[in-house]
């Protein structure tokens, strides 16, 4: 399978964790983290359940995985998440020691990738994480304006 296939199929189950979120009635986000080929955590925004405002798809999905591996650190691993990351979430990503970020829709308010800020291209901070943004940011970008429609 090319990288853009598996790129796609990782972004379909972060998409299937976005549409969890809905459900639960938090913004659609979900995010996945693979690490040699396998999903090693999943997760879907939760601030409101968790009244926690540091507990995006990203966030949780970090903490599981850095659980499961007893290692904060989690070289080798790739992040599909839904939406452009924030900044605190940039920020855990390369704490983390994340190899590569992918995500589906731009954040053209608090995206921190590109859109807002690139935390991810700053040469002085000490690991550089890979970016690739809009792999299926069509579809990621649509749920997101189909929520906030409803909920006007």
């Amino acid at each position: 399978m090319n990288p853009v296939d598996i790129d796609q199929q990782f972004m379909c189950q972060a998409l299937e964790q976005a549409k969890l979120a809905a459900q639960a009635g938090e913004v659609p986000v979900g995010a996945i983290l693979v690490h040699d080929g396998q999903v090693i955590a999943k997760a879907f925004n939760q601030p409101i359940a968790h009244h926690d405002p540091s507990a995006h798809a990203e966030m949780l999905a970090l903490r599981a995985a850095a659980k499961s591996a007893e290692n904060y650190r989690l070289p080798g691993s790739t992040l599909y998440v839904t939406l452009e990351p924030c900044v605190m979430c940039a920020g855990a990503i390369l704490h983390a020691r994340v190899d590569r970020v992918v995500f589906g829709a731009l954040d053209p308010k608090t995206g921190a990738a590109g859109s807002v800020l690139d935390v991810f291209s700053s040469k002085q901070i000490n690991h550089q994480t890979r970016v690739e943004g809009g792999v299926m940011g069509e579809e990621c970008g649509q749920l997101l304006r189909s929520f906030f429609k409803e909920r006007r």
